[in-house]
């Protein structure tokens, strides 16, 4: 997204920990970074400030009017290979999105992408038959507006936002020239979606139904805990040293992984070489390393300030002070037009 000149731009993610924020300013041809905020879920009085920092005049509407990113609890971010055959049944569609991934259309707002380069998807193209859906209940649309209107946040652009940081992540490997399998994991509370992509495109995909709520059990039976909640807080503050017992944490995902990457090295014949979890807070981060070293692959190591400026997009010295690490990458996702960065890197080209 690119604004006209002396326009502010401001971005928020809503993830399963917290709320990222950015306010770009722009150039005929680039967008700048010049403030990054991050509040914690439910700290109103955090998220006030922050809005105020980044929006000291307030707008007539009341509301900061953003492009926002999501992540439902139940979106659907799915690669699935479709027989070309049967593309002009009327409920071809349908039925895949049914019995592979047991959801209801007509309760869902549906888009369809192929895997390789995110374009839409053409069903009277045979040869596109790799593809991606992509998905919310239409229900939590309606919710994720309310909740972000009740925060102050007025959604001008809502984008799934899984999908953004997946283009993102092929995009950055494409940029360094990788040609290692990645292993991408969004751990939530209750579930993990895992993707295995490479800079040609979103390669496997799978639902896994372990989160780091199935690792609170394993936390309270370690250290001797008489409740769950009292592991729960434990477990995300921070205030003790769990790496010692990673392996033990991760054990039930580790095991749903290696299946996934199995098959996935079988079938195609190619190792996944690294990893990155894109939606851990900080108090976490930990658990990269400890699903890495399990897996015995190694952190996909980010370049994010030379990637985001061939996509014209600027982050000036001090805007991020803590640095740009996996977990804004989603955001910095948002501020990314790919077709846009695609026809200037063309003119320049020329």
């Amino acid at each position: 997204m690119l604004f006209t000149a002396k326009t502010k731009g401001f971005f928020v993610e809503q993830n399963d920990h917290s709320l990222l924020l950015a306010r770009t300013s722009a150039s005929a041809t680039s967008l700048v970074i010049e403030q990054l905020a991050e509040c914690a879920l439910g700290d109103s009085a955090a998220l006030e400030q922050a809005i105020k920092r980044l929006q000291p005049k307030k707008a007539q509407s009341g509301y900061l009017n953003a492009v926002c990113g999501i992540y439902p609890s139940h979106r659907l971010v799915r690669r699935a290979t479709l027989e070309p055959k049967r593309l002009k049944e009327p409920a071809y569609l349908t039925e895949v999105l049914s019995t592979q991934f047991r959801v209801e259309a007509d309760k869902h707002e549906i888009y369809i992408l192929n895997s390789q380069d995110g374009t839409d998807f053409d069903p009277t193209k045979p040869t596109q038959k790799e593809v991606i859906f992509c998905g919310i209940p239409s229900e939590e649309i309606v919710a994720a507006q309310d909740a972000l209107l009740a925060l102050g946040i007025y959604p001008e652009k809502l984008e799934l936002g899984s999908v953004a940081m997946l283009g993102s992540v092929v995009d950055h490997l494409a940029f360094k020239k990788s040609k290692t399998s990645t292993l991408i994991l969004e751990i939530g509370a209750e579930v993990t979606h895992s993707f295995i992509v490479t800079a040609g495109g979103i390669e496997a995909s799978r639902l896994i139904p372990q989160g780091l709520e199935s690792m609170v059990p394993v936390v309270q039976k370690e250290l001797g805990l008489k409740d769950a909640e009292s592991a729960r807080k434990l477990f995300f503050s921070n205030t003790f040293d769990f790496t010692g017992m990673g392996p033990l944490l991760v054990k039930r995902l580790l095991k749903e992984l290696q299946s996934s990457i199995g098959f996935y090295e079988v079938q195609t014949g190619q190792s996944v070489g690294q990893l990155i979890c894109t939606s851990l807070p900080p108090k976490l981060a930990w658990l990269e390393t400890a699903i890495a070293t399990s897996l015995g692959v190694t952190g996909l190591q980010l370049d994010l300030a030379p990637w985001l400026q061939s996509r014209q997009v600027i982050v000036p010295d001090g805007v991020a002070a803590g640095g740009l690490d996996a977990r804004w990458f989603g955001l910095l996702s948002l501020m990314i037009n790919h077709t846009a960065s695609d026809a200037i890197a063309a003119e320049k080209k020329d």
